[in-house]
């Protein structure tokens, strides 16, 4: 009897170790489970969403229209991303958003660049690239739309998103192209600082009748275009090469319509170049003979003239 009992005290001590043991392994794995599981979502929400995400669009242009709706149902937070359809392929890509929190460590982050570019004419992207956050890039785009435009480096260096260490390292690529003053319309010549309609009108036809510009400095030759206005945009023009005068071979009609030769000048060279030999046509034999004054001889010096 006392065996018995002695035999059930201890039975019922296993049970209850057994019992508290178990209890143990049961809150150690609900304990697992919740440390999992506090550590997937602390990844998932420091991870960024995929840059890309792309969908198989059969050829058939009806079943790619199921395809992508059964895409963007089972993936609906991609439901306002932009997307790039290129016709050539059968893929569609779309482009996934950024938390806000991964957008500001990328933007810390983000590699700068420093190449040659025109503020003019220089995309958004590579804005960025350059240095620029997405805010100034636009802004810099928006000046640009409105008309804005930079005549030069310094220019673009007083614009209020960019800052001085930005400039300082950008400088050396702004490559802002010259204005050919034998190419421009008068659409370009007006955007010159200091050039409005009438000047530009009077650029270009000047232009004509010397049949191209040989030097940038026979723009003051032009009534009115003084130094002053000259000195405020040397900098930004270029003269590409004109074809040569062809002073020995032009009528005197064509000869009297230089701005550099009267009437009385053309017909004189004509007589001269008919009675001297070639080696004796130049413009210092012209003005010895007296055919052309000093001032019209010393201006037809500053133009490219043909050999005869």
């Amino acid at each position: 009897m006392e065996e018995g009992k002695k035999s059930k005290k201890t039975l019922s001590a296993s049970f209850v170790t057994g019992a508290v043991a178990l209890v143990f392994l049961i809150i150690g794995y609900e304990v697992a489970v919740f440390v999992h599981k506090a550590a997937v979502l602390r990844i998932e929400a420091a991870r960024d969403k995929p840059d890309t995400v792309y969908v198989y669009v059969p050829a058939n242009l009806d079943a790619a229209e199921d395809t992508l709706s059964s895409a963007l149902l089972r993936n609906p937070i991609r439901a306002n991303a932009p997307e790039r359809v290129s016709p050539a392929t059968s893929v569609i890509r779309r482009n996934a958003k950024h938390s806000p929190a991964v957008e500001a460590v990328r933007e810390a982050t983000r590699k700068v660049e420093s190449f040659s570019f025109n503020p003019n004419t220089v995309n958004v992207e590579d804005l960025r690239r350059l240095g620029f956050s997405e805010k100034q890039a636009q802004a810099i785009d928006n000046y640009r739309k409105k008309g804005g435009r930079f005549r030069r480096a310094s220019d673009f260096g007083k614009s209020y998103v960019v800052a001085d260490s930005v400039f300082d390292r950008l400088e050396p690529f702004i490559n802002i192209p010259k204005l050919d003053i034998n190419k421009a319309d008068s659409a370009a010549f007006d955007d010159l600082p200091g050039i409005g309609p009438y000047f530009a009108g009077k650029m270009v036809s000047y232009r004509a009748s010397l049949r191209g510009y040989s030097r940038k400095e026979q723009l003051m030759e032009i009534y009115n275009f003084d130094s002053e206005k000259y000195n405020a945009l040397e900098d930004l023009i270029t003269c590409s090469s004109p074809e040569p005068y062809p002073l020995w071979s032009l009528s005197e009609e064509e000869l009297s319509k230089h701005p550099h030769i009267s009437r009385q000048e053309a017909h004189g060279i004509v007589l001269f170049r008919q009675h001297h030999s070639p080696s004796e046509c130049t413009l210092e034999g012209l003005k010895k003979a007296g055919v052309l004054s000093s001032e019209h001889a010393d201006k037809l010096s500053m133009c490219k003239i043909q050999p005869l």
